[in-house]
């Protein structure tokens, strides 16, 4: 990772609503809005965007927590924008501030944290974990 250069790096992801995208349609709730699920996929994808150039060969990030505070719903259409500035990296963890908006309006803000992980070793694990527990 490029430490140095990471600080203050910028991404964006962009989506528009369709009805697959709804709590609705994914049982997370009753009504054709948004999933909340979609908030944070658009917020991590901003992220992923922010440092994809400053990442070595074999390096991904993954989430390991987030505050997130949803200020408005989001219908059928609606065309949303997610960005990410990345304000900290500190032993190995990438701190985003993330904020969604339609138009000049915000749906939606966050703290991400992200781990650096080297992918191989990281997807290793995951599957022998994954093994242990379905030997239980």
């Amino acid at each position: 990772m490029q430490a140095e250069l990471v600080l203050g790096a910028v991404g964006i992801s962009q989506m528009v609503v369709r009805p697959g995208d709804t709590a609705l349609a994914h049982g997370s709730g009753d009504m054709p809005i948004l999933s909340s699920s979609f908030l944070i996929t658009l917020m991590e994808s901003a992220c992923n965007s922010a440092i994809a150039e400053f990442l070595e060969n074999g390096e991904t990030t993954t989430l390991t927590d987030m505050e997130l505070e949803i200020h408005d719903a989001l219908g059928i259409g609606s065309e949303i924008q997610g960005s990410a500035t990345c304000v900290s990296y500190e032993d190995a963890i990438l701190t985003f501030v993330c904020e969604i908006h339609d138009g000049s309006r915000l749906i939606a803000a966050s703290v991400m944290r992200r781990a650096l992980v080297e992918r191989v070793t990281f997807l290793a694990r995951t599957a022998a974990l994954s093994l242990i527990s379905e030997g239980k």
